[in-house]
């Protein structure tokens, strides 16, 4: 038994480091979430990281003296004309993203952008229009949720069941260094869009500056969301609960899934009433945070490491099909727009 854990592991291992790219990659930005979030899953994966644009000549020079072998530029042209280079990860201020995605696709090169990769449905149709005209293989905003073990295994749950309705909380704390909803309601109004399809909003009320109470109808099932930023950074709160015919789904920072089967009925009498019932809760997915293992690491569990390999995958591949493609966003900047109309978020 000893022999073939051994020879597992070491065949585990053997794959990992034979794993090998046929394009270089360049990263755009270096703030504090690519550095957290991103830069260490390209690490893990092993990508060959050639180039990194920054700002300003003395932050390039900090760089390549801390990563040898990085070449640090304040020049987009020497990216775009490298013909090594198969993708262009960009992650710099939220202001700039539609300017610099706008870039990347003109050259004809694969592009993965931090949300939010433009401010208006207009500029995202136009991002979709250079992608086609320029031929970039691969176009993709970073919508890590839509790449959340949980949440694909809550959309793989829903898929054959009758949906009753849902209810989501998103509660942040104040956020004056940016556009409430385009940076940070995208998020939540994204995974509604991406889970129930197309929604139209039956209600939208205002409650305080950037926080608002919303009602939307989807093909299949109607729910509520509050959203806002007049609580706690700390205590921050993302839960979405979704009843179906079947019994009521809790995802929990898009990292914990339950299912809670709803009691048998017999005439329409609840037999639990007759002959009282034990309370069932099945875990469907989760982050063990007892065993370190790759999985188990928050960045795997909110889809960083799934949307980062997805975007390298689908390059070498040369593959345009992906979750988060920005052709596939039309339906929540559709949603940002009628907010916006509806909601002052300035």
């Amino acid at each position: 038994m000893q022999q073939l854990i051994q020879r597992y592991r070491r065949l585990r291992t053997m794959r990992l480091l034979a794993r090998k790219y046929q394009y270089s990659y360049a990263f755009v930005g270096m703030g504090q979430h690519a550095l957290s979030n991103l830069y260490p899953v390209l690490h893990c994966l092993g990508v060959p990281l050639k180039y990194v644009c920054v700002t300003s000549e003395g932050k390039a020079r900090l760089i390549e003296g801390r990563f040898p072998g990085l070449t640090a530029t304040t020049s987009m042209d020497v990216i775009l004309s490298d013909a090594s280079i198969g993708g262009v990860f960009v992650s710099a201020s939220p202001a700039a993203h539609y300017a610099l995605a706008s870039q990347v696709l003109g050259s004809g090169k694969s592009l993965f952008v931090e949300k939010p990769p433009c401010r208006t449905l207009a500029e995202l149709d136009e991002l979709i229009s250079l992608q086609r005209r320029y031929g970039s293989p691969v176009a993709m905003a970073g919508l890590q949720k839509r790449y959340a073990p949980a949440v694909r295994v809550l959309r793989k749950c829903l898929a054959g069941q009758r949906l009753v309705n849902y209810d989501l909380h998103y509660l942040a704390g104040p956020y004056p260094e940016g556009d409430a909803l385009t940076e940070l309601y995208i998020h939540p109004l994204d995974l509604v869009t991406y889970l129930f399809g197309k929604p139209e909003i039956l209600a939208c009320q205002q409650v305080a500056r950037n926080s608002c109470l919303l009602m939307l109808r989807h093909p299949r099932i109607t729910g509520t969301l509050e959203l806002s930023t007049a609580c706690s950074w700390t205590s921050a709160e993302e839960s979405l609960k979704v009843s179906t015919s079947r019994g009521l789904y809790r995802l929990a920072q898009a990292e914990e899934l339950t299912f809670e089967p709803f009691p048998a009925t017999f005439l329409g009498i609840p037999v639990e009433k007759v002959r009282g019932s034990r309370r069932t809760i099945e875990h469907l997915c989760g982050r063990n945070s007892f065993i370190p293992t790759l999985p188990n690491n928050q960045i795997h569990s909110q889809g960083y490491f799934g949307e980062l390999a997805t975007f390298v995958s689908s390059v070498e591949r040369g593959r345009s099909n992906v979750p988060s493609g920005i052709s596939t966003l039309r339906p929540t900047y559709e949603l940002l727009a009628d907010i916006a109309l509806k909601a002052d978020f300035r």
